[in-house]
């Protein structure tokens, strides 16, 4: 598979390779050793979920405060989504840009993302299903969400400017003040969780 960063640090695209043949298609979904070469450490996933949206759905942003924080390693299964990765992360050099990446059985390419960066996706088909692999169970008191309509976040959304949206996110505040409120994490805590994690792995590398 290849593994390519995106403009924000902690963030990456997937694309696996796919064989083919009379029977249909096989690939390697997930490696974490491959993404330990690029991470500095492999991903402890604890929990995979599942979701399956109507056309026009968006789903998030959401975000887990840090530590411990929560990476994500996202990919459809069935269907098609725009996956969207937003940096959240208070004091970054980046914060507040955001990229977009179509998840579909095509390419069948997933998106990882790193503790601190929200995440967020939009349904472009019915029934489409993605699947998250997460590095932390869900814990609704650490997990926070940023509207994903708010203008400062300059989301273009494909399907209309009135998406199916939970209760939940359509009243989530703004990143102004949801950064205000305290709730984002910041830039300085994600790196040391990132350090920590690396070195977590160092001490566990065979001598």
């Amino acid at each position: 598979m290849r593994v390519e960063p995106l403009s924000i640090e902690g963030a990456f695209v997937v694309t696996p390779r796919q064989h083919r043949d009379d029977r249909g298609v096989f690939l390697e979904s997930f490696r974490g050793d491959v993404l330990a070469e690029h991470l500095g450490h492999r991903p402890d996933v604890v929990q995979s979920n599942v979701s399956v949206s109507s056309r026009g759905t968006v789903r998030g942003i959401h975000v887990s405060n840090v530590p411990p924080g929560q990476a994500k390693y996202v990919t459809a299964l069935t269907g098609s989504l725009l996956d969207v990765v937003v940096d959240l992360r208070t004091g970054s050099p980046t914060f507040g840009r955001h990229e977009a990446v179509l998840l579909d059985t095509d390419e069948r390419r997933a998106v990882y993302l790193a503790e601190g960066l929200g995440h967020g996706f939009c349904a472009l088909e019915d029934d489409t299903t993605a699947m998250y692999l997460c590095t932390a169970v869900y814990d609704p008191a650490t997990e926070y969400g940023v509207n994903p309509l708010d203008p400062a976040l300059g989301i273009e959304w494909p399907l209309g400017p009135t998406p199916l949206l939970s209760p939940k996110d359509a009243a989530a505040p703004g990143l102004e003040e949801a950064v205000a409120a305290g709730r984002l994490p910041s830039w300085e805590a994600c790196r040391e969780r990132a350090a920590a994690l690396a070195q977590r792995a160092d001490r566990a590398a065979p001598s």
